[in-house]
């Protein structure tokens, strides 16, 4: 969340570039900036009386026993006075902070300069595109009815064992998910990121810290009687690894990498536009997760571009990025970008991989500072993740562009994960 400082010293750029995400904060902010008057005009009452009070108990007994029982006296009334004036000041100040706090989690992220405003995906930025297209033949199939061809999905099974939304991999099916699980953590671990393999489930702190709560919790999988949720991404239990920590400027950038499988409740409908892979409840995916120095993380976010851009034209996809416009920006982000794969059996792009920088959005909720060399005082650092890569749209694509009437071609850097260069 954004500090009271940054609000502070920039509510008129905080409004004006929140205006890109189709809402006024105006309001927000302002009652922010007097709630924050009022937090430091009481918390001066209170240091200011609790300093007098300190002065008088020290000097009562001193009065006293000097013999002077009337200013001994008057001092203990005072005493008590002051103790009841801080106590009162001490309970509006908790609540000041309690009503701060509800208000700051209501504020999206600042969008990053190059963010337009827009509604939605339609609006979002393009800003590059690799691979080639597959033409394909007009008996071409959709890898739902390729799963069913060739024996390697399947979602009625899914749908008896769990519901819509949970599909059951196969034979070939589950070793090409496995191989390229395994093909990203191998790349990532070559790209330099500390491979983790972190908990499912996590608790509220955690999943308030990277910003799935409040904001997020109607999509979460809940464990009420643990008071648990399970991860959407493992970009929840990794960026939380270092919630609560100061950080020495010398070990930034910290990079981490995790596969997990992640579990959310917002599929959607059943129809046209969310069929097989498209949009599923349990997916798998390979995350990579960043903490570096608010100086470099813009380099860094678009070195995390290009690292997954390369992951894509390894496996030979055709794909584009974009930049997401305001309307499209998570709420934790400051600047995003979607990878799409083209799907040519559908005829449609589909998102694989969204690569964000979160600025101090992240690290302010979940308390993470790093000091710099020759500082006492610690600041706090910029968090950045992306899929590297998500799993099902991907393998949807993947599925329909590399099929040839008889099968599916397997391109060579997948052979020796899979085991096997063909299905059929």
């Amino acid at each position: 969340m954004l500090s009271l400082q940054y609000i502070r010293e920039n509510s008129e750029y905080i409004i004006e570039r929140l205006k890109t995400r189709n809402n006024d904060y105006t309001d927000t902010i302002e009652k922010l900036k007097k709630l924050d008057e009022e937090r430091r005009s009481n918390q001066q009452k209170v240091n200011t009386d609790q300093s007098e009070l300190n002065t008088l108990s020290k000097n009562i007994g001193k009065l006293f026993r000097e013999g002077k029982t009337e200013e001994a006296n008057e001092a203990k009334n005072r005493n008590t006075e002051l103790k009841q004036k801080i106590k009162d000041n001490q309970n509006r100040l908790n609540e000041i902070e309690e009503e701060i706090h509800d208000l700051l989690t209501q504020v999206p992220n600042v969008p990053h300069p190059s963010v337009v405003q827009g509604k939605g995906e339609e609006e979002n930025q393009f800003v590059r595109s690799g691979g080639e297209t597959p033409q394909l033949g007009p008996d071409a199939l959709p890898h739902w009815e390729l799963g069913k061809k060739y024996d390697i999905l399947d979602f009625d099974l899914g749908n008896k064992i769990t519901g819509r939304g949970f599909p059951l991999y196969k034979d070939k099916g589950s070793r090409l998910q496995r191989a390229m699980i395994n093909f990203f953590l191998d790349k990532a671990r070559e790209e330099g990121y500390q491979e983790m393999l972190p908990p499912l489930m996590v608790n509220e702190d955690s999943a308030f810290a990277t910003g799935q709560l409040p904001d997020k919790e109607g999509q979460m999988y809940a464990v009420p009687i643990d008071n648990f949720y399970l991860i959407p991404t493992a970009e929840v239990p990794v960026t939380n690894i270092y919630r609560d920590t100061i950080l020495e400027e010398k070990d930034l950038p910290i990079k981490m990498t995790a596969y997990t499988p992640c579990f959310r409740r917002e599929a959607g409908s059943w129809g046209k536009e969310v069929r097989g892979l498209n949009r599923v409840h349990q997916f798998d995916k390979v995350e990579i997760v960043q903490i570096d120095h608010p100086e470099k993380s813009y380099e860094t976010l678009e070195k995390m571009t290009a690292y997954v851009e390369s992951l894509l034209q390894s496996l030979e996809m055709p794909y584009r990025i974009m930049r997401l416009c305001g309307g499209d920006l998570g709420f934790a982000a400051a600047l995003t970008y979607d990878f799409e794969v083209y799907s040519s059996a559908q005829d449609k792009w589909l998102e694989v991989s969204s690569v964000s920088n979160f600025e101090s959005y992240q690290a302010n909720r979940m308390k993470l500072r790093f000091r710099r060399e020759g500082t006492k005082k610690p600041q706090l650092a910029h968090t950045l993740n992306g899929s590297a890569l998500a799993l099902p749209r991907l393998l949807a694509a993947f599925l329909e562009n590399n099929q040839d009437g008889e099968g599916i071609q397997i391109p060579g850097v997948l052979k020796e994960y899979t085991g096997f260069d063909y299905i059929g």
